[in-house]
This record gives structure tokens, sequence and C-alpha cells, in this order.
């Protein structure tokens, strides 16, 4: 039988019974042709080199090499050396001759990169459809959504053809693809993970984020690639990441309140968060409502206010040369930042200052902030009919995180009653990302959702 990539654990005790790297490098290569879907990934590395990667790993020893013959995929906006960087706009690609140093921590941990995944194009979007390549089809259904603008990599981990994949967040990117595809998202604190060798969005707040079937196993790789990197000005000095367990007392946790919860009438969605409530409660979090009201307008300021510009010094001048190279949304969001002030800049760092104020004592009654990753599930026939609106309404409780400076971690809930995927997002202070694991893996364990959707055999 040939060897399961399912997990890191499950990996690892294959290879400590006998299998070999060059087995699971072989099988992974398989299942990526099973998938029958070019649009997961934009670039591979060729399966020779992948196999010379893991002969180069010498001897089993996965305390020296945490991720020890562990397969993964990253997102196209990502540097790997040797492969095309593209951030899905082929006229923009070049190639790198260093890898990401995300990327470089990974592989000097033992992972071996398979290839680079599809994208909303410059990683602006919440949708997973503006790419010029084929739309990663949405394992559940196809009409659905992939979920952006790490949809390749989402989809890559949910149709287990790598135990883990990278992406990216800024507004919910690292969030939103795994809620849709029924896996785990882990959005660091900033800084924690250097962003050294990615193409920026929002420089001031881009995460490298992690796409994961467990949360133990996200968990695990940002173990590895986390820690200050002095070549990356936005890298902070964190403490290092460590395995938490529930606080004395039991966790604390903060739910909306009616008039933050919004489900755009999508009654199956909030169904099936009333039901991870119900889990959360099991697993000993107390719950206590919370207005969500200054956190949402927090939340607008990405994409109403002057943060867009940051997204038009990244690579609008790459689109004012090659206007036809950019998908037309795309343009026209990071285009409309060309009317903003240096006085729309400080209006908007005020106001964000403000919010941060009204929002900080929250943190004094609550442990982390729960919510709905998204309102409701959405069709790649709703982008096309409103591809703005779809996108911002999926943002709802993602866009805020970055902005107020917090961590997040997306965990698959209860399943809604006609079989579509629900999920939650756990949301807490910066530093706190080994606290929302714990509490995510036990939401986890008590969900104990069987996948629905069959991995690639």
């Amino acid at each position: 039988m040939p060897p399961s990539v399912s997990t890191i654990p499950a990996l690892h005790a294959q290879y400590a019974t006998g299998a070999t790297p060059a087995q699971v490098i072989a099988e992974t290569y398989r299942r990526i042709g099973a998938a029958d879907d070019p649009g997961i990934f934009i670039s591979l590395v060729s399966e020779a080199e992948a196999l010379a990667a893991a002969r180069a790993l010498g001897a089993f020893d996965p305390v020296v090499k945490p991720l020890w013959g562990v397969p993964f995929a990253i997102k196209d906006n990502i540097d790997v050396a040797g492969l095309p960087t593209t951030a899905a706009c082929p006229d923009y690609a070049y190639r790198p001759t260093a890898s990401a140093e995300a990327v470089a921590r990974l592989v000097a941990a033992g992972a071996i990169p398979i290839g680079k995944t599809n994208l909303d194009q410059f990683a602006t979007g919440l949708v997973g459809t503006r790419t010029p390549y084929p739309v990663p089809r949405n394992p559940f259904h196809a009409t659905l959504l992939p979920g952006g603008s790490s949809s390749g990599s989402a989809v890559a981990v949910a149709r287990g053809l790598v135990p883990f994949a990278l992406g990216t967040d800024t507004a919910g990117s690292g969030r939103i693809p795994a809620g849709f595809n029924n896996i785990v998202g882990l959005k660091p604190t900033r800084g924690a993970v250097s962003t050294r060798g990615v193409v920026p969005a929002c420089r001031t707040l881009d995460c490298v984020s992690v796409f994961a079937a467990t949360v133990e196993d996200a968990a695990a790789v940002y173990r590895v690639m986390s820690g200050f990197d002095a070549a990356d000005p936005y890298s902070r000095r964190l403490p290092p990441p460590a395995i938490s367990t529930a606080p004395t007392g039991g966790w604390r946790i903060g739910v909306p309140d009616p008039a933050g919860l919004q489900f755009a009438g999508d009654m199956a969605s909030e169904a099936a968060f009333r039901l991870s409530l119900r889990d959360l409660d099991a697993v000993g979090m107390q719950a206590t409502a919370i207005d969500l009201r200054p956190l949402l307008e927090a939340g607008r300021l990405l994409y109403e206010g002057p943060w867009v510009a940051e997204r038009h010094h990244a690579v609008g001048d790459f689109i004012a040369r090659h206007p036809q190279a950019v998908d037309p949304v795309v343009r026209r969001i990071i285009g409309g930042a060309a009317k903003l002030t240096a006085v729309d800049v400080f209006a908007g760092l005020y106001r964000l200052a403000e919010l941060r104020r009204v929002v900080e004592p929250m943190w004094q009654s609550v442990d982390c902030l729960v919510v709905p990753t998204f309102p409701q599930v959405r069709t790649i026939a709703d982008v096309a009919a409103d591809p703005i609106g779809v996108s911002a309404e999926l943002g709802t409780y993602s866009t805020f995180v970055n902005l107020l400076d917090l961590c997040a971690l997306t965990v698959p809930g209860r399943r809604r009653e006609d079989g579509l995927p629900s999920s939650v997002t756990l949301i807490a202070p910066a530093g706190c990302d080994s606290s929302i694991a714990a509490a995510g893996a036990a939401l986890q364990a008590q969900t104990a959702m069987p996948p629905k959707v069959a991995p690639v055999r």
C-alpha cells in the first residue's frame, strides 16, 4: 500500500516503520496527477529534484529535523529558489535565486518543497477566482468558491496532496480558504514569521500563514518557521512559541452579540456556528457576549481606508506599465489608491488607534474571541455577479485582525445541514498564538468530524 501523506505524525510513523522519502515523493506526485485539477499548482518542482532533496536528508531524525521528509506546497507569492514567482500574473514573473526566509527554515527542518500554488492575483481578494489560471476546484462542490487569496494551497491540503501548505494573510487569505475547504488555517502574530521573500500586499500587515489538516500540524510548522529575522524590518522579537494547555479555570471566550453576528440570511451557516458554540461549551469554554462593532469598523478601514495604498506601492508601477496583464477587479482595487493623500493615511491611522483603544478592555474579560470564519457560503456565480461585494462580505470577520495586531486560527466546525463545511475562527492578542492553538485543538478533538470529501486515492 502506498504511504499516506495526510498528517505529519502519520507520515513520521510510516518512516519509523520503513517507508522511504522516495516512496512518499512518488506517491505525492501520483496524487497530484490523479487529482486532475490544473488550477491547484502554477508550477511544480520536478519529481527528480524532489527525490534528490529527499535523498539528501540523511537518516530519519525527527528530533533534529522535525519536518523530516514532509512534502509541502507554497503559495506563488512566496519565493522558492529555482521556481518562478508569478503572484498569479505571468507577465510579473521572476525567478528568485534564494527562497523566502520562512521556506528556508522549513527546508532546514527537513521539509521538501513540491510546488507553487494558485492565488487571487497579487493576493488581492478573498474569493480565489481572480487568476488567469484555472480556478482551483472546491472539493465539496464545483460551484463553490475555493476561497482566496490562498486558494491553491488550501485545496492542495484539503485534497490530501500535501500535509501542509503555506499561504499569506493580510485580510483573511489564510483563514477564508481554510473555512471553504474544511481544514485548519493558522494566521500568526504579525512579525512572528519573516515575510522576507514574499511579494508584498500590505507590507505593514502581511503574514505568512499555514494550512494543515490538524491544529497540531499547523502549530508544528509555525514553531519551525517563526523567529526573529534581522533582515526583515517588520520582524518582531517575540517569545518562542510553546505547546500550550488550557488556562486554570478554563478558557473565557467572547462571542459576537446579536448586533455583530451577521450571516446574510444564511440559516444553515448560523445553525452550524451555534453547534460549534455548544462544542466550545463542552470543552469548558465560558462564553461572554462581545460588542463586535468597533472591530468591524476597524476591518472596513482595510479597503475603505488608506491601506490599499500599500498595494499600489508594491505593484502600482507594474500595473501602469502592463494594465492588460492584470485582472480588471484587481486593477480597479489597487488603482483606487491613486486618489489617496497623506492626509487620508494619517486620518486612517488616527481612527485605527482610537478603535484599538476601544477594543483593548475586551481582552481583560476574555482569553479569545470566537467568530464565524465568514458569514455565508458563496459560489463562483455569486462572485461573477458581484466580485467586490462578495469578497468584502467574506472578510466581515477577518479584515480587522491584522489591523488590530491580533493572531487567529481557523478550525473546522460542525457541518451545515446541507453537508457543506462550516468553520470558526479563534482570535487573540499578539503573542497568544500558542494559547489559541491549544483551544483550537480542543475544539477540533471535540468536533471530531470525519472528512466528507475523501482525499485523492
